[in-house]
């Protein structure tokens, strides 16, 4: 079934069903769309000539490899899965239109997204271009067009450290500059949540960065250990950082009328004084930070999320209305269930397969004395219904499933629907089908009780 996208809708129904906490609601796939993995866009024709390649430092080997598509990608997550051949080799001729990582519903049938900083590390990533896209999906063909894309840039030096192409006259930003994973356009700026610093990023419609802002709470600046103004220790010992490597601003949401900015760090802060991350009555949390846009300031007021595992991370996150929103909370497996290993590792199954992806819905107005939110209830992204089976690739029996190690965009469509999408990892991740990388996928998802949940 086409579907038109209707305008944002923020009202809550008034007779919406209670829910308790912890409820789970069901979700039923309406339409499905992919965009595969080998898409790729061309570098501007002004950047450095070695962005016409990507993937360089991405390979298996530790050196530099040059030779495109000579060095096969592999899936290995994590400690617990196995390493897999994915099927692509790097390097790439051209830019990957992958790690699709944040999005926001437009008014059009298209969509805002972003491609993250590249290969998932800002050592790995410097010849990986930052960029943001338009898209379309066409949800009656189950493909998605590529409307437009929009490579970031620092040409009036706004960054306020070394970038990568320093010297160049459009200094194109890479990852090893930034990885940003959420995005929110106000007014005539787009801004970026990023993990490396972590940094709050502005920039104009074209790309142009405007401004950098530190991560701060409680009025101090917090720091992972890829920010730029840390230095390695010169001498075996501590290295005081607050912000676990790739925990920074993954999820962004703004509220209804852009006043505000709620960015949220993927893991907890540490708390020295403790000895401990950051938790109450035994669950990890984490912050979301309150950003006051035409003051270009964190307010110093922030909601704490709680994960219902502590291994857990968040992928993304959009507000309802001015009080309510939906924040993707998952584990890092991949992989069916069902094609999982029975005797230990191995590479033609699943050794550690997906388990815990959802989708929560969370109040700000029902937080507790010390700001934890409210989590209303929940979808589960592994339990979809599939009644008139859309689903492009992965469906059985009337079911969906979602068993993508990394699902980092979701959106609010209408008063009924929501769009999720995954960030495809390329060339690392295969939790579709074993031994083929991952493509990006989109979906639209009917989930009213929700949305209307109290």
């Amino acid at each position: 079934m086409r579907h038109s996208i209707p305008l944002l809708t923020l009202a809550i129904v008034s007779l919406a069903p209670l829910a308790s906490a912890q409820q789970k609601f069901p979700a039923t796939l309406e339409s499905h769309a992919v965009l595969p993995a080998l898409t790729f866009v061309p570098a501007p024709a002004d950047a450095p000539a070695e962005l016409q390649i990507s993937g360089r430092y991405a390979t298996p080997s530790p050196a530099r490899v040059d030779e495109p598509e000579s060095a096969m990608g592999i899936s290995a997550l994590s400690d617990k899965t196995a390493p897999r051949p994915t099927g692509i080799k790097l390097p790439f001729k051209g830019q990957p239109v992958q790690g699709l990582s944040g999005i926001r519903t437009l008014k059009d049938g298209t969509f805002l997204t972003l491609t993250d900083n590249g290969f998932g590390s800002k050592a790995n990533s410097p010849d990986a271009m930052l960029m943001f896209h338009v898209i379309k999906p066409d949800w009656k063909a189950g493909t998605i067009e590529r409307v437009s894309t929009t490579f970031l840039h620092d040409p009036d030096r706004k960054v306020p450290f070394r970038i990568v192409n320093e010297n160049t006259p459009k200094r194109y930003l890479t990852g090893a500059d930034f990885d940003i994973e959420s995005i929110q356009p106000i007014g005539d700026a787009i801004w970026f949540g990023e993990e490396l610093g972590p940094f709050l990023v502005k920039t104009d419609k074209a790309g142009k960065v405007l401004a950098v802002f530190d991560a701060k709470v409680d009025g101090k600046v917090v720091r992972s250990p890829d920010n730029p103004y840390l230095a390695t220790p010169g001498a075996p010992g501590p290295m005081k950082f607050e912000v676990k490597r790739s925990k920074g601003f993954e999820g962004m949401a703004q509220s209804p009328d852009g006043k505000f900015l709620y960015a949220l760090l993927e893991g907890p802060l540490w708390v020295e004084a403790s000895n401990s991350f950051e938790a109450k009555d035994g669950k990890t949390w984490l912050r979301i930070l309150e950003f006051d846009v035409a003051k270009e300031q964190f307010t110093g007021k922030s909601y704490k999320y709680p994960l219902e595992l502590p291994t857990n991370a968040i992928g993304d996150f959009n507000m309802i209305d001015s009080t309510t929103g939906l924040i993707i909370e998952r584990d890092d497996t991949e992989g069916d269930p069902a094609l999982a290993c029975k005797d230990g590792p191995k590479p033609d199954c699943f050794n550690a397969p997906a388990k815990f992806k959802r989708i929560y819905k969370i109040d700000f107005a029902q937080a507790d004395a010390d700001g934890v939110v409210k989590k209303v209830g929940y979808i589960d992204l592994m339990d979809i219904d599939d009644p008139n089976k859309v689903a492009r690739q992965g469906g059985r029996d009337g079911k969906f499933s979602f068993p993508f190690f990394t699902i980092e965009n979701v959106d609010v469509i209408d008063a009924d629907h929501i769009v999720v999408g995954n960030d495809n990892n390329l060339p690392f991740s295969s939790g579709r089908a074993i031994g083929r990388s991952d493509d990006n996928e989109m979906m639209i998802l009917k989930v009213p009780e929700l949305l209307r949940a109290k």
